[in-house]
């Protein structure tokens, strides 16, 4: 399981949020520390290092969410290691960003979906932590792309769209104006 050594606590990571630049435009994401703050920690980690920059968008379902973050664009890999699942109250909604997994509970590493349809089967099974605050357009044009059969459902992108960047965007500290 991850060990990032001590682990932040929400008040540490509230504010932050982070913006996925895709070539279909811009989703900005506000996160849950106070739901999930092991899962926020591991996406910002991941993000600032660069991990998602050049990832795509490899299983989509209209109605239901896109799922992205694997390095090899496929759905079988992660970051080498997993973390544990923080279940919560969040519901898979439009628009929640939640991680995925594999039928361990505990088997998320760096792939993460952005529901685009009530998801609730989901509900208390799958982590959510955090939603989509600007970029629904984006979201829609991404998860209503043409897609073609993989492993027995439609779901893979025929032009999957690219993740150009995920940039983190910490809040000011307001100490540092003080300076």
């Amino acid at each position: 399981m991850l060990g990032f050594g001590k682990k932040q606590d929400a008040g540490a990571l509230a504010g932050i949020t982070a913006v996925i630049e895709t070539g279909l435009g811009s989703m900005t994401l506000e996160f849950f520390p106070d739901k999930a703050p092991g899962h926020v920690e591991n996406f910002v980690k991941l993000a600032e290092k660069g991990f998602y920059d050049g990832t795509v968008f490899h299983r989509t379902i209209a109605g239901f969410m896109i799922q992205g973050g694997c390095p090899q664009g496929t759905g079988t890999g992660g970051p080498g290691y997993q973390i544990k699942a923080e279940f919560n109250d969040t519901k898979h909604v439009k628009g929640v960003l939640s991680m995925a997994r594999s039928s361990d509970p505990n088997s998320a590493g760096s792939q993460f979906f952005i529901c685009h349809g009530d998801a609730s089967f989901l509900d208390k099974q799958y982590t959510a932590f955090g939603r989509l605050t600007a970029g629904t357009d984006v979201l829609d044009k991404i998860a209503t792309a043409p897609v073609v059969s993989q492993r027995g459902e439609n779901s893979k992108p025929v032009n999957p769209v690219k993740v150009t960047k995920v940039r983190i965007v910490r809040p000011a500290d307001p100490a540092a104006k003080k300076a």
